[in-house]
This record gives C-alpha cells, structure tokens and sequence, in this order.
C-alpha cells in the first residue's frame, strides 16, 4: 500500500498533470461562459431573424401530448425531436472549436519563436575560465620549447 500512495503521488505532483487539472478547470468554466453566449445572446439574434420564436422551441412532432382527464387517464407526454436545442449545441460546439483552435495557433506562434531564437551561450565557470588559462599557458609553454 506505501509503494501505491508513493507512486500516486510522484504521479499528482508532475508538472502535466497539474497543468491538465488547471486547463480542465478553465475549460469547465469556458464552457460556461460559451453556452451562455450562444444561449443568451446568439440566438435570440437568430430566432429573430427566423420569425421570433426560438431555437428552443424548435421541434417535429412524433406524437402529441394530453394532459390528464378527469375520468382518470394518465397524462401522455409529448414525444418530439427538438432540433433546435441540436443547432444550439452545434454553434455552441463551433465556438468552443474555434476559440480552442485560436488558442493554440496563437500558443504555437510564441513556440515556434522561441525555437528560431537562439539561445545565449552561457557564461564560463570559474574552472572552465581558469583550465583554459592553463591550457593557454601550457601552449605558450610548448611553442616557446620550439
């Protein structure tokens, strides 16, 4: 059981998996902030546009509904294809698609200059500068036996 809780948590405490919990966080909370914005704001635009009365509202029929009689048959519910609930989601998915697209073009444009810059040759130890020192003098030393 100790080498089980060792290893998990050598696992939780990486770099990647952190990350991956923070990005699932954000997007959770993204994906909220998108369906409103569909929801909320797109379309009504829209069922404007197609006559006022909503995507939600949007729907074929398959079998109509009756409510509960008073001699005592049950209420039938509506059997219906709610399409456009379906077209809400679809441009909810293509904003959550684009906006993810743009994200990481724009993550891979800071990489990708990154990569073409070159690095700084870093700066000399104090062995390194004193063993080329000591290689110097050892060649001077050398040339002078000549």
């Amino acid at each position: 059981m100790g080498k089980f809780l060792e290893d998990f948590k050598a696992f939780a405490l990486k770099g990647n998996v952190v990350d991956m919990a923070v990005g699932v966080i954000v997007g959770g909370a993204f994906g909220k902030i998108v369906t409103s914005l569909v929801n909320d704001i797109i379309m009504p635009v829209m069922s404007l546009m197609t006559g006022g009365s909503g995507y939600e509202n949007l729907k074929y029929v398959i079998k109509e509904g009756s409510p509960a009689t008073a001699e005592g048959a049950a209420a039938v519910e509506e059997v219906a294809i709610h399409y456009g609930t379906f077209i809400m989601n679809i441009v909810d998915f293509f904003i959550i698609a684009m906006s993810i697209f743009v994200a990481l073009r724009v993550m891979m444009k800071f990489k990708k200059k990154e990569e073409e810059a070159p690095a700084p040759a870093p700066e000399p130890t104090k062995e390194e500068v004193l063993l080329t020192e000591i290689r110097d003098l050892l060649k001077q030393n050398a040339e002078s036996k000549k």
